[in-house]
C-alpha cells in the first residue's frame, strides 16, 4: 500500500498556484493582432510584413492542425467573438486581450490601426526591409517561399521610402544610413515603437559578421547600380546594416526582436536559425547598450539558448512553443531557464491569423492558457523538489507574466497585479 502510494501519480501543478497564475493580467512579448476593418475596406495585411500564407503548404504540428483538443477549447471559450465583434466595434481587440488574460501586447505590425492602439497595445514594426537596400533578385530565386518573401521586403521598403519622400535608395551608403535608415528608426519610434523586429531567419541565416565601413561602401557602391548580387557578394553589406540597425535602436532606446526558432514553410533552413550564430553580436562591444531578444526560444535550440541567458545584453520568449508543444513539454524548457536566469525569461502568445478556423484570437488564447499551465507546471515541480519556496514561485510566476516585460521596455506599473 506504501509503494502503491509513492507511486500514485501527481497532479501536474499546484492548484493556488494555478488559480494565482491565471488570475496575473500578463504583458504579451510577441504577437499579430489583426486590426478592425469597417464594412468595404480591404482585409488587414499589416500584421505580418512576411505573412505565412505566402508560402507553399508544410506538415504542421498536431497541435495547430484543425480538430486539434487545443484548438477546439480555444473554438469554444470564444465562441460569443463574433457577437463581441460586432458590439464592440474597435474595442474588439482590447476584448480579444480580456479573455486571454493579457493587459498588454506587443503587436508585431507593418503599421497600428484601428483598435490596435496604446495603452494595450505598443508597436514592434520590421527592419529587415532596411538590411536589403539592393536588387533581391538573385536572393529571391533560392526558392519558392523566398521569391514571395523579398518582394514583400522591396515593398516595404518602397514604402518607407514613400514615407520619407524618397523614389529610390540613395547612390551612396552613407546616403541611404543618413537620408533612410536614421529616419525611418526614428519615425517608428516616434510613433510608438518599443522595439524593432527581424524575421531575417527567413530570408538568411543569423550569422551577422562584423564588416567595416569601407568594406560595406564599396559594395554598395558596387551593386546599387548594377542589379542583384549573389549572396557571398551581398552578404556582408547586410551584416553591416544590421548592427548599424541595431546599433541604433540601442541609441533610440528600442529592443531589437529576432526570430529565433524552427519558422514556418517547408523551406525554412533551421540550422540558419541557432541563436549560437548571433553569439558575436551579443560580444560586441558597440551593441551591448542594445537590448536583443529572441522570439520562440530558440526551440529546438533551447539548451543553446539557455546558454546565452548570461549575457547582459539578451532576452527570450516562450511564444510559439506555447502553440507548437504540450504544456508538458514547454514546462521542462521553461524549469531549465527559470533555474539559470528566470529575470531573462517572458510571457507571449505568438498570436497570428493562420487560417478562418485559428484566427489571431484562438491562437492568443490557446498561447496564453498553454503557457500558464506549462509556467505552472514548472513552478510546481521546483517547488515540490526543494528548489524554491512557495513565495519564490509567486515572484517567479509574475516576473514571467509581467514584470520582467515592464523591466526590459521601462513600462510603468511594475506593483503586482
Amino acid at each position: 500500500m506504501l509503494l502503491a502510494a509513492c507511486n500514485r501519480p501527481r497532479p501536474a501543478a499546484d492548484a493556488d498556484l494555478v488559480a494565482e497564475i491565471d488570475g496575473i493580467r500578463a504583458i504579451d512579448n510577441h504577437a499579430h493582432p489583426v486590426r478592425v476593418v469597417t464594412s468595404g475596406e480591404k482585409p488587414d495585411r499589416d500584421f505580418d510584413a512576411l505573412p505565412v500564407d505566402n508560402m507553399e503548404p508544410q506538415s504542421d504540428p498536431v497541435n495547430l492542425r484543425p480538430g486539434a483538443p487545443p484548438l477546439v477549447e480555444a473554438t469554444k471559450a470564444l465562441s460569443g467573438k463574433q457577437q463581441a465583434m460586432r458590439e464592440k466595434g474597435e474595442q474588439y481587440p482590447a476584448w480579444v486581450l480580456d479573455q486571454m488574460g493579457v493587459d498588454v501586447m506587443l503587436a508585431n505590425r507593418v503599421e497600428m490601426g484601428p483598435g490596435i492602439q496604446p495603452p494595450r497595445f505598443l508597436w514592434v514594426p520590421y527592419a529587415d526591409a532596411l538590411i536589403f537596400p539592393l536588387d533581391n533578385a538573385k536572393l529571391a530565386s533560392v526558392n519558392p517561399d523566398r521569391k514571395a518573401f523579398f518582394a514583400l521586403e522591396d515593398k516595404l521598403r518602397g514604402r518607407y521610402l514613400t514615407a520619407l519622400g524618397l523614389n529610390t535608395v540613395p547612390p551612396t551608403l552613407g546616403e541611404y544610413l543618413e537620408r533612410v535608415v536614421t529616419p525611418t528608426l526614428e519615425r517608428q519610434r516616434a510613433g510608438g515603437a518599443v522595439a524593432e523586429k527581424f524575421e531575417a531567419a527567413y530570408l538568411r541565416s543569423l550569422d551577422f559578421d562584423k564588416v567595416d565601413r569601407a568594406t560595406a561602401d564599396a559594395i554598395y557602391a558596387r551593386y546599387v547600380q548594377k542589379g542583384g548580387a549573389a549572396q557571398a557578394e551581398y552578404k556582408p553589406l547586410q551584416d553591416f546594416l544590421f548592427r548599424y540597425v541595431a546599433a541604433e535602436c540601442g541609441r533610440l532606446g528600442m529592443a531589437v526582436h529576432l526570430h529565433s526558432n524552427a519558422g514556418a514553410g517547408g523551406y525554412f533552413e533551421v540550422s540558419g536559425v541557432n541563436p549560437l550564430l548571433l553569439e558575436s553580436v551579443l560580444n560586441d562591444p558597440d551593441l551591448r547598450k542594445t537590448k536583443f531578444v529572441m522570439l520562440h526560444g530558440g526551440w529546438p535550440f533551447t539548451r543553446e539558448i539557455t546558454a546565452l541567458l548570461t549575457k547582459p545584453n539578451l532576452w527570450l520568449d516562450f511564444s510559439s512553443q506555447s502553440l507548437a508543444l504540450t504544456p508538458a513539454t514547454l514546462a521542462g524548457i521553461l524549469r531549465e531557464w527559470l533555474e539559470f536566469v528566470p529575470e531573462k525569461v517572458l510571457f507571449a502568445t505568438d498570436a497570428y491569423p493562420y487560417s478562418p478556423e485559428l484566427g489571431w484570437e484562438e491562437g492568443g488564447w490557446m498561447g496564453a492558457h498553454a503557457g500558464r499551465q506549462a509556467l505552472a507546471m514548472a513552478l510546481t515541480e521546483m517547488l515540490r523538489s526543494g528548489e524554491i519556496t512557495r513565495a519564490r514561485a509567486s515572484q517567479l510566476a509574475r516576473m514571467v507574466l509581467r514584470n520582467n516585460a515592464l523591466a526590459l521596455y521601462g513600462l510603468p506599473g511594475q506593483s503586482p497585479r
